[in-house]
């Protein structure tokens, strides 16, 4: 029953977490898309980014059913990690994230569309329904854990502390099952061809 009770208790303070971070959350909704829709415009611009996706690809070649829904889940899940607990240092790590991402998936959409079709970009919705979400949330709890450094000197410490307990509780009862579905769709669609 204690277990239970613990479980029910951390997923409530991850959703009060969420609401009371949505400011932040929003902040890197917004870079992502205006990162993504800039390299949508210029994408001669952006070019080094076929070797990152390149790299992905040749990591998940051979990869199948299984093998492929954990390495994507993963991918996402240590990238996720990184922009919420990297955040520490002013938010520098998941600014860059959301900058990246944003820039990746503009590329994409921009090649894809403009060479296959942007038809073809609706395979991706599925599971971007979950994967973006998760990692929306894990970078603007990333800006918020840095932005601890410009609370009042004197409780400084203990709002590090207090952001860093919800955010880690946020990771476990909300980012990671949204990753766990993303990787189960994604994996399926990319295995189904």
């Amino acid at each position: 029953m204690k277990k239970n009770n613990w479980i029910k208790k951390g997923f409530f303070e991850a959703l009060g977490y969420l609401r009371e971070s949505k400011n932040y959350i929003w902040t890197a909704i917004g870079m992502f898309f205006a990162s993504a829709f800039f390299v949508f415009i210029f994408p001669e611009r952006f070019v080094f980014i076929e070797s990152i996706i390149r790299d992905i690809i040749q990591k998940t070649e051979g990869l199948e059913g299984l093998e492929l829904t954990v390495f994507i889940f993963r991918n996402n899940f240590i990238s996720a990690l990184l922009a919420l607990f990297l955040g520490v240092f002013l938010g520098v790590i998941p600014v860059f994230n959301a900058l990246l991402n944003g820039a990746v998936l503009g590329y994409v959409v921009e090649r894809v569309g403009s060479t296959i079709g942007f038809f073809e970009l609706w395979r991706l919705l599925p599971h971007g329904i979950f994967e973006l979400p998760a990692i929306f949330v894990a970078i603007g709890l990333g800006i918020k854990l840095g932005a601890f450094f410009f609370v009042k000197k004197g409780k400084r410490k203990k709002e590090f502390w207090r952001r860093l307990d919800k955010s880690l509780k946020t990771a476990v009862f909300v980012i990671l099952p949204l990753l766990v579905v993303a990787a189960v769709i994604e994996g399926a669609l990319i295995s189904l061809g």
